[in-house]
């Protein structure tokens, strides 16, 4: 689904007023699994990498980021744990880019399974003891903040600084998943993202900052684009186009995680060619095409950089996590 408007920031209103009650009781549900949880704890360290509010926040790339950083520090076997948002396995597996798509395990696992090897698991206590049989050194855990099933030894919470928590209320009436205090006081750290100074309420734990930049140094300055994306903030695909100097001569914003069909495709491609224009997209996106749907589709991918690598390379450490900046 696409965010309503009155989740915007200073956009509550009374819609958000009236579903209030329903986000306390939302709120207190996550509360009430904390503190009846019995997590499993596994024998090789977990980083869970989550956020506080429904939509994009950068979390994946951050996930992917982290990966890296342990398999440059000797890590020889740091894997992913997904729920597989949006796909419709239900048992635990080991993601095979030769055989699995979107459709069955999520757009978010098949871009992770490109950096390490990834598992889907809804129960993450099993989705880690598969990992530990198939010999993980570590865990990255792609979201599961708001999930107990699992033991963490290290929690980071993103947060797009641009947008922070929106306007403050839990679901349905706001974005959060959960209140910000009661979430930010099991979060090790937080990872702001991009530009902006969000209020934390009172959180005291290290703040880190990160930026997302284009993987890749794709020839777009001048270039004609017709740009589409379905990920939770639309908009910062286009404007990174733009800051890459690119002509963005249409812009399709569609829902996060949204399934295209081939009619889509085709009319995307049409526009394209009407425009005299490259249709370009994201990783994330370009992970729910087909085969065919891909041909004539370029890829915009980014990459989670953060400034002063050193500072998470500490958290790690202090974790017991062995990794180098």
């Amino acid at each position: 689904m696409r965010a309503p408007d009155f989740w915007l920031r200073n956009c509550g209103g009374t819609l958000a007023t009236l579903l209030a009650p329903l986000g306390w009781i939302y709120g207190s549900t996550v509360a009430r699994k904390h503190r009846t949880a019995k997590p499993w704890r596994a024998t090789v360290p977990v980083i869970c990498v989550g956020n506080l509010t429904a939509g994009g926040s950068g979390k994946t790339p951050v996930a992917i980021a982290i990966a890296r950083q342990l398999q440059a520090g000797g890590t020889e076997h740091a894997w992913f744990l997904t729920r597989g948002y949006g796909g419709r396995q239900r048992e635990s597996v080991v993601v095979d880019l030769n055989t699995h798509t979107a459709e069955a395990v999520g757009d978010e696992a098949l871009l992770l399974a490109h950096t390490a090897p990834t598992i889907v698991a809804r129960d993450r206590g099993e989705g880690a003891r598969l990992a530990e049989r198939h010999g993980a050194d570590a865990i990255v855990m792609d979201d599961g903040f708001q999930n107990f099933t699992l033991a963490k030894d290290l929690s980071l919470v993103v947060v797009d600084a641009e947008t922070g928590f929106g306007n403050g209320h839990v679901l349905p009436a706001g974005p959060l998943r959960e209140p910000i205090r009661q979430g930010l006081a099991r979060a090790d750290a937080v990872v702001l993202m991009g530009d902006g100074t969000p209020d934390l309420q009172g959180f005291d734990g290290p703040v880190l900052r990160a930026r997302l930049v284009p993987a890749t140094q794709t020839a777009l300055q001048d270039a004609r684009v017709v740009a589409f994306a379905g990920i939770g903030r639309p908009e910062k695909f286009f404007h990174t186009l733009q800051a890459l100097g690119a002509n963005v001569v249409e812009r399709h914003a569609f829902a996060d995680h949204h399934a295209f069909t081939s009619a889509e495709i085709a009319q995307l491609k049409d526009a394209a060619r009407r425009l005299d224009a490259r249709l370009v997209t994201t990783e994330k996106d370009r992970a729910r095409l087909s085969a065919d749907a891909r041909e004539g589709v370029e890829t915009l991918g980014v990459d989670a950089i953060f400034e002063g690598p050193e500072a998470l390379s500490r958290l790690m450490a202090a974790a017991r996590i062995n990794v180098h900046s």
